[in-house]
């Protein structure tokens, strides 16, 4: 097992667009997520992904054909394609990534949890949905680049887990996917502990690449770990992992599944440290959005 710590160099990895580029050339992505009670979701991780790729696909809920639900889902974001979801399967099949999952509904409402007997869990129809949405489009494209969050993680089975999928699961989906109790990732001082070697081992087992979120975050592939460290505790309010499932989707449609996750976990980090450094804590999910690709520039200019 190889652990690596992960830095602004690794960025200098990443695809890049060409001067003699054409449309479609740099990347296509769907986005299935969203519903009416999550409705900002998907868009978070919208506006990380726009700005990585030529094309997005959005794929929300029927009802938002609707004026008013359509209006509030683009009024900041016009650079992207609704799509109902009757006909996800043909823009999945030309799109180079996909992301399922922010926003998507777990249970009818957050006081009606899932319950739990012995080894069957029991949703209520919003999960139950959500569950066989999930699994049907894995199974149907297991070989597409999926990066797979929120909802999807919380109702999916793990051996429906298509190898190489990028997981970004929180303490919560952890225990709910693998069966795990739920565990704090380590602080920069007390070192490497069990949790990290459970990931790994997950990693390996379903042949996939896991983001461990904590003051210290993960990508594994249960072969090579990069450990990235920085970030804040601004980072654990809502709506920051749907941003980072849009960084590491956009990154994903041009780059390995290890080295986008990592990537995308390292700049959200760095993101949250430029922006404490202007409001303290002050900042939210869209200010992390917004100024995400900002900080990527920076650093990249700052080593030329």
């Amino acid at each position: 097992m190889s652990r690596v710590n992960f830095n602004k160099k690794g960025l200098w990895d990443l695809w890049k667009p060409r001067e003699d580029s054409n449309g479609e050339d740099n990347g296509q992505v769907t986005i299935i997520g969203g519903s009416g009670l999550f409705i900002g979701a998907p868009l978070l991780s919208l506006i990380t992904v726009s700005r990585l790729v030529d094309m997005v696909f959005l794929a929300t809920p029927e009802e938002d054909r609707t004026t008013a639900n359509k209006a509030r889902l683009f009024s900041k974001l016009k650079s992207v394609i609704w799509i109902p979801r009757s006909e996800l399967d043909k823009y999945i099949l030309k799109s180079d990534a996909v992301l399922i999952g922010p926003g998507m509904m777990r249970y009818q409402s957050e006081s009606k949890r899932a319950e739990e007997r012995g080894s069957i869990r029991i949703y209520d129809d919003a999960g139950t949905e959500t569950k066989m949405l999930t699994h049907y489009l894995l199974g149907k494209h297991p070989d597409k680049r999926w990066v797979i969050d929120g909802g999807s993680l919380q109702v999916m089975e793990a051996d429906r887990i298509p190898p190489g999928a990028i997981l970004t699961p929180n303490k919560r989906e952890i225990q709910l996917l693998f069966g795990t109790s739920p565990f704090p990732f380590p602080s920069p001082k007390s070192g490497e502990g069990s949790e990290v070697r459970c990931l790994e081992e997950m990693a390996k087992k379903y042949s996939c690449v896991i983001v461990g979120k904590g003051a210290v975050g993960y990508a594994t592939d249960g072969h090579t770990t990069y450990e990235i460290t920085g970030g804040n505790a601004g980072l654990t309010k809502g709506g920051t992992g749907d941003v980072l499932a849009g960084v590491i989707a956009g990154l994903a449609a041009k780059n390995e599944p290890l080295l986008a996750a990592a990537a995308g976990t390292y700049l959200v980090k760095k993101t949250a440290e430029s922006l404490f450094e202007r409001v303290g804590f002050a900042y939210n999910a869209d200010d992390l959005a917004e100024n995400v690709f900002e900080v990527y520039k920076n650093l990249i200019d700052s080593d030329k």
